[in-house]
């Protein structure tokens, strides 16, 4: 998979010889930071449930709703070709209009997504809701950012049981697998047995020409950071996935890291004490999601090999061996640098981003879902399979599962 043009900030980060699953990681994600279940436990993976809106929005579209970039000039620069929008998209307005709802079973909101993501994956694990004892929902942008909100109605809806541990983990694209890892470790000491982890991603609620088209602040590089791009990358989706802690199996987690960097990938202050939604410290525009393009691709490059080379290096399974890459993608673009970078074959790197968008936190475990439902990785077969991703501010983590 051969990378296309990336820019100055691209070809920087990738320069250099390849890196194999053999080399040491160069960046701080030391190999002693992964961890590995006991002997005797594993954290298996028992389904996984995805969901993506129908109302599909092209590049096109975005560029007459956006302006800043040419149609030609968004799928050349992201490789995306079209997203999905829960919303539609007025696109002489620029800005998504609510819809959905009306029909049964069509998600309208965030929580809905999120309950039509985590119904899928009960299902395929033959899981009740109320043997749950964990519901993680990682996301940022909830329905309702106050009191683990978006949790709390999938406890209602679903049925799970009152005394279960159920909340809300503000985080971006890396926070699902961040996650995911805390999780697994819980489950070793005993604590809990079943738990479920979603990730959500309501992107068309969020952008609006009026704040989108706004100048937009320096980068880390000093030069300015354009809103509109984050408008044409992200799309709407939710996925899920199901995992329990055994006893004598050789199947489930083998590896796992995550980890925390702070760097400013993507700016969104408003909503805390010090930029209210309200009063005179309200500014709009600290409300919106400004990606550093140029900042996500040298961090992406550098921490996802790190963390891919650590959790397959400690469980002694090269690259080669790997049978699917479940990987956060912030582009299309990037996603093919890292795989050309690592040199993964095409048929390892489960990928939908020019379909559907970077839908965040949701995207690794819509992908692993898709491929499941298709009977391109099967439960219980022990197949290898890596998930892997950094996100905001920073969160990163990544697992090599025996599927």
């Amino acid at each position: 998979m051969r990378p296309p043009e990336l820019g100055a900030s691209g070809r920087e980060a990738t320069r250099g010889r390849r890196r194999r699953s053999s080399d040491a990681p160069r960046d701080g994600h030391a190999a002693d930071a992964v961890w590995t279940p006991r002997s005797d436990l594993a954290v298996r993976v028992l389904g996984a449930g995805g969901y993506v809106p129908p109302h599909a929005v092209t590049a096109g579209d975005m560029a007459r709703a956006f302006p800043g970039w040419s149609a030609d000039q968004i799928v050349e620069k992201t490789g995306i070709v079209e997203r999905r929008f829960l919303w539609r998209l007025d696109v002489e307005q620029g800005r998504a209009v609510p819809t959905g709802g009306t029909e049964p079973g069509r998600p309208a909101a965030g929580a809905d997504m999120a309950e039509a993501a985590l119904t899928g994956a009960l299902r395929m694990a033959d899981v009740r809701a109320g043997d749950l004892d964990m519901l993680v929902v990682v996301t940022c942008t909830p329905d309702q950012p106050r009191f683990s909100h978006d949790a709390m109605v999938l406890q209602r809806r679903l049925g799970i049981r009152k005394n279960a541990q159920c909340f809300v983990v503000d985080s971006g694209c890396g926070g699902a697998l961040y996650l995911l890892d805390m999780v697994a470790r819980m489950l070793e000491t005993g604590a809990a047995r079943t738990a479920a982890i979603v990730g959500t991603h309501f992107t068309s609620a969020m952008i609006d020409r009026s704040v989108y088209g706004q100048e937009g602040p320096p980068g880390h590089d000093g030069k300015t950071i354009s809103p509109y791009f984050s408008t044409y990358v992200f799309g709407d989706g939710a996925g899920a996935v199901v995992v329990r802690a055994e006893r004598g199996s050789s199947l489930g987690i083998r590896t796992s890291i995550a980890g925390n960097d702070s760097r400013d990938l993507v700016r969104a202050p408003g909503g805390g004490t010090f930029s209210p939604p309200y009063g005179e410290r309200y500014k709009e525009f600290d409300h919106a999601f400004i990606i550093n393009g140029r900042l996500v691709a040298l961090s992406y490059l550098e921490t996802m090999a790190s963390c891919m080379e650590a959790v397959t290096g400690g469980a002694s399974c090269s690259f080669d061996d790997v049978s699917r890459f479940y990987l956060h993608q912030p582009n299309a673009r990037v996603l093919a640098a890292l795989a050309d970078r690592l040199q993964l074959r095409e048929d390892q790197v489960a990928s939908n981003v020019a379909q559907v968008g970077n839908t965040s936190s949701a995207g690794m475990f819509i992908l692993l879902a898709d491929d499941l439902e298709q009977g391109r990785i099967t439960l219980g077969s022990g197949a290898p399979v890596v998930l892997a991703a950094i996100g905001a501010g920073v969160h990163y983590g990544a697992q090599l599962v025996r599927i």
